[in-house]
């Protein structure tokens, strides 16, 4: 679909959109209209209520610029949050799809509403997310997408929030996108492909490890959890070196289980297909990565991706087995389904070896824990800086993917050791099971400021998921926008 900027709610369109707040008595941004056409959409206004989401489409008669006006609530003034004018904008673009119309025109609010450039980011982001429909393997395919034009002040500063909206958009489609596949679509060679393919087009450094080098250079927790299936694993390096030479990175992880059957601890059958879900935390990279590369931004920026697929096998790793990983650290092997932090606390240490990065942030649907503690719409932060942690949390305020953050004290690093290793893939029992996760992520890191994100719970819609105009079924792309927009604060 194509975006652009109009200075006049006067021009042609099929379907003009603007913004009503809840007990008010006239449209945001609306141009005047002759009397008859001003009393239809004043009664509109009050059959509507201005309530969060409700939309009311309204034709227009005669000549006139718009052939329909839709109003679309945005509830109260002292209501409206960061993620208001992305929601409805993302229920507007539904309508306009379900209207089966070419393009349609929003109104950006007023700046009492929203400061302008945050409202124009905010529609963008709603509409392009909203009208993601993953359909790839679908006999009929959305073909053609509505075009948008946002009514706006124009400015260079304008111009530019929509653009940097645009492609962080895509960043988090992309995600959506590869994160949706099935398991027999994408293996880790799949996603080392996505790798370059990206890298190449961006002119970033790419680097693929596969299963003999893994082995040969001590990724044990890689190659133990891989080495059940015939898919072989990797670890995917993308370099991003748009900073300068002496200005140490930042480093991001994901995780990239492409499916995990549990592996010798087989998961129960219900629900198992979800499983494909378990590679979100690598695609929160790669689609972080692709954005950082197209916005261009003048940082430092590594995304490191381990790739394994979770099998049983007569080469399975097994209950009672002790490995070492990449950091020299041995861990026994109490459950085959902790398998996330195994492969994660390789890539964590070889960030940090060979980068000296200065901060670390991994991403990973690594404990069902998490939704028992937190739910399906807030994701769990672990982390061993309060200063960076903080800086994630403020840009989870802005964007509105939601974290929480969880503790970790010496006495849960003290329930992760072990009688014949210097640690073991379980905690005591089903106590504190996010933390304890992370806790033996926090082994695999020395001194650089690191947080963590358990998005088991966030990043696909599950049964008690909050509707979201903008993230329809499947996986929701959490974590590139908030990432993002910390990346663009340095």
């Amino acid at each position: 679909m194509k975006i652009k900027l109009e200075s006049s709610a006067k021009k042609k369109t099929q379907l003009l959109c603007g913004f009503i707040l809840e007990e008010t008595d006239k449209v945001l941004g609306l141009p005047k209209y002759d009397t008859k056409t001003t009393s239809s959409i004043n009664q509109s206004i009050k059959d509507n209520g201005g309530k969060l989401g409700n939309l009311t489409v309204i034709p227009i008669s005669g000549k006139k610029p718009a052939q329909r006006i839709l109003l679309a609530g945005i509830g109260k003034k002292d209501k409206i949050t960061n993620d208001t004018i992305r929601y409805v904008s993302g229920k507007i673009a539904l309508k306009a799809r379900e209207l089966k119309l070419k393009e349609f025109t929003i109104v950006a609010p007023p700046s009492f509403v929203k400061e302008v450039t945050a409202s124009v980011s905010q529609i963008v982001e709603g509409v392009k997310m909203s009208l993601y429909k993953f359909d790839k393997f679908k006999a009929e395919k959305e073909v053609v997408l509505p075009n948008l034009t946002i009514v706006s002040s124009k400015s260079t500063k304008v111009s530019k929030a929509l653009k940097s909206s645009e492609i962080i958009a895509d960043g988090a489609i992309f995600t959506k996108s590869i994160a949706n596949l099935p398991p027999n679509q994408c293996t880790p060679s799949t996603l080392a492909s996505f790798a370059k393919t990206i890298s190449n087009k961006n002119k970033m450094k790419c680097k693929i490890i596969s299963k003999s080098e893994l082995k040969k250079n001590g990724f044990g927790g890689i190659t133990a959890v891989g080495q059940g299936s015939k898919n072989e694993p990797k670890l995917i390096i993308m370099e991003h070196n748009h900073g300068p030479k002496n200005k140490k990175p930042i480093v991001l992880v994901g995780k990239a289980v492409t499916f995990d059957t549990g592996g010798i601890s087989l998961k129960p059958g219900a629900n198992m297909d979800e499983m494909k879900f378990d590679k979100c935390g690598g695609c929160t990279v790669l689609g972080i990565m692709k954005a950082v590369s197209e916005l261009k931004l003048p940082i430092n920026v590594i995304g490191i991706v381990p790739s394994v697929e979770n099998m049983p096998d007569g080469e399975s790793y097994r209950p009672g087995d002790i490995i070492k990983l990449y950091n020299g650290k041995t861990a026994e092997i109490l459950n085959t389904d902790a398998e996330g932090r195994l492969i994660l606390a390789d890539a964590l240490a070889y960030g940090e070896k060979y980068y000296s990065p200065q901060a670390i942030i991994d991403f990973a649907t690594l404990t069902g824990a998490c939704i028992i503690a937190l739910g399906t719409n807030v994701a769990g932060m672990v982390s061993s800086d309060e200063k960076l942690a903080g800086k994630i949390f403020d840009s989870s305020k802005r964007t509105t993917e939601e974290i929480w953050q969880l503790p970790l004290n010496q006495d849960y690093m003290d329930m992760i050791k072990s009688d014949v290793a210097d640690m073991k893939n379980m905690g005591i029992g089903r106590a504190a099971g996010t933390i304890t996760a992370a806790a033996f992520l926090r082994n695999a890191i020395e001194k650089t400021p690191w947080v963590h994100l358990d998005i088991a719970g966030v990043a696909w819609t599950q049964t008690a998921t909050k509707e979201k105009s903008y993230n329809p079924k499947g996986a929701t792309g959490f974590g590139v926008r908030l990432i993002l927009d910390y990346l663009q604060k340095l």
